[in-house]
């Protein structure tokens, strides 16, 4: 299986050999984990180190098996998560954290400076009529509209606990991005989402925060995790790292998020910002240009959609060839390729992650897309081939082999030329798939135009949002005229009829 990796993917795994960096930050998809993961990024790039920030990784679980399997090397998180999520001990101590930690070769710093824990919010006003001030006064409205963060909705330290502490007997909940929360409480669509106390959207809003009267959430910390390699790889990293200890306030970050969030400034040029005041070194910013970013969101995009649906190819149309000729085989076969359809894009990219460090690929990034995609795009091919041979007549099959033809001879001079049409209908199909599929691949930081559209969903832009599904529109649309350039080209009139 190992070799099977290797051979199917070669190209992505010399894409990443020509684009390794020496130092891989990594930052989860909302804007507090971007910022510090830039600042990070911008402050410790020199002559001598090349350093990429893989940005909007996704959730907890990508972060912490990227580092653990050291696909990243640094990446922002908060105690509570480390407690109650990922280690699932609340009363684990500072010490005994961070052996823990080290036994997996991971180092933690102290604390930045803030802490920003979870928090429930509604709209103040709606909140003031109700006379809700505090978690504890949920309990007396079960008719409210509760939108909680998907991982938030599943956490140890979310909602489960949440509701068993207060005894909330809430029946109306909704899991939503937590960016989207934001616009739906506005808009009346829910009643009351999980916050971050260091939110810039709070504000924003008018939002009301209530008490947590039973003191369930622990305090989060942010710090920093890194691999324990780079005190010897790159010292000077994790050097830093530490100076960072301490220096940002809760204000201070709700700052900065305000900064990107409300006044829409790029998160690098505030962590730019930050590290000019609080260091006295000069970043430099080179900000693409529309034109650029499209020309490089395009190429990520095709590599993707080309490379995927390319080998796609080459394994559906033979096993829709043997499922033809083999009934209980095709069924097995057809059947194995449905469950993958079944599965969620985003469960299938997460799910991939280990096996295939595992193997010793790279669990995000470029590979784990393509394996995706790859397998999203089996099923159109193999059923549309299974139905194109399948049409074939018996007579022409038996005049076939009274003139003496060979098996490969009638397989590529008859059965295949015949199924033609059946079979680029599939590729067609499947290559438009796929073109909307890949967008999740930035999830897992593979880029493409998912990467905008990520974005422009955390920074409520919709400009953004569109800069990443117009071109996947346009892309989708243009797979499919060329594939019926193709049909119109290798197919005779009469089988196109």
């Amino acid at each position: 299986m190992k070799y099977f990796f290797y051979i199917l993917f070669i190209f992505s795994t010399m894409n990443s050999a020509n684009a390794t960096e020496s130092i891989q930050i990594g930052s989860k998809k909302f804007t507090e984990s971007v910022i510090l993961g830039e600042i990070v990024h911008l402050g410790i790039q020199s002559d001598t180190l090349q350093v990429k920030h893989i940005a909007e990784l996704g959730g907890t679980r990508i972060l912490w098996n990227a580092l653990l399997a050291g696909n990243i090397d640094i990446y922002p998180e908060y105690t509570g998560t480390l407690r109650l999520e990922l280690i699932k001990n609340e009363k684990i101590t500072e010490s005994d954290l961070k052996l823990f930690l080290k036994e997996k070769g991971i180092g933690i710093t102290n604390s930045i400076g803030f802490n920003n824990t979870y928090a429930v919010a509604m709209n103040k006003k709606r909140a003031e009529g109700l006379g809700i001030n505090k978690i504890s006064d949920l309990a007396k409205f079960p008719e409210l509209k509760l939108g909680w963060a998907e991982e938030f909705l599943k956490r140890n330290d979310g909602w489960p606990g949440l509701k068993q502490k207060y005894l909330l007997p809430h029946r109306m909940i909704k899991g939503l991005d937590h960016d989207i929360a934001y616009r739906a409480l506005d808009s009346g669509d829910i009643d009351v989402m999980d916050a971050y106390s260091t939110d810039a959207s709070i504000e924003h809003y008018n939002l009301k925060i209530l008490t947590d009267d039973k003191n369930y959430f622990p305090r989060y910390d942010a710090v920093f995790l890194y691999r324990l390699e780079l005190k010897e790889k790159a010292p000077e990293v994790v050097h830093f790292l530490s100076s960072l200890e301490g220096k940002i306030s809760e204000e201070k970050m709700i700052e900065l998020n305000s900064a990107v969030k409300i006044h829409g400034r790029s998160e690098s040029a505030v962590a730019a910002n930050f590290i000019e005041t609080n260091f006295q070194k000069t970043i430099e910013l080179n900000a693409p240009s529309l034109y650029e970013r499209l020309w490089t969101r395009t190429k990520e995009h095709i590599y993707l959609v080309a490379i995927s649906l390319f080998f796609a190819c080459i394994f559906a149309i033979p096993m829709g060839i043997i499922a033809e000729k083999h009934q209980w085989t095709g069924k097995v076969l057809i059947s194995i390729v449905g469950i993958f359809q079944t599965i969620p894009a985003l469960a299938l990219l997460v799910v991939l992650i280990k096996p295939l460090n595992w193997v010793g690929l790279r669990g995000i990034g470029d590979t784990p897309a393509l394996i995706a995609l790859f397998l999203y795009g089996l099923l159109p091919i193999l059923r549309n081939t299974h139905s194109g041979l399948s049409q074939i007549s018996t007579s022409l099959r038996e005049t076939a082999s009274v003139l003496g033809l060979a098996p490969h001879s009638k397989l590529f001079k008859i059965d295949l030329p015949l199924a033609l049409p059946f079979i680029l209908s599939g590729i067609k199909t499947s290559a438009v798939m796929t073109v909307g599929f890949a967008t999740l691949g930035a999830l897992v930081g593979a880029g493409g135009y998912g990467q905008p559209i990520l974005t422009g969903i955390r920074l409520d832009s919709y400009s953004l949002i569109l800069e990443g599904a117009i071109p996947s529109a346009i892309l989708a649309i243009l797979m499919q005229l060329f594939f019926e350039l193709i049909e119109s080209l290798f197919v005779s009139p009469g089988l196109r009829k």
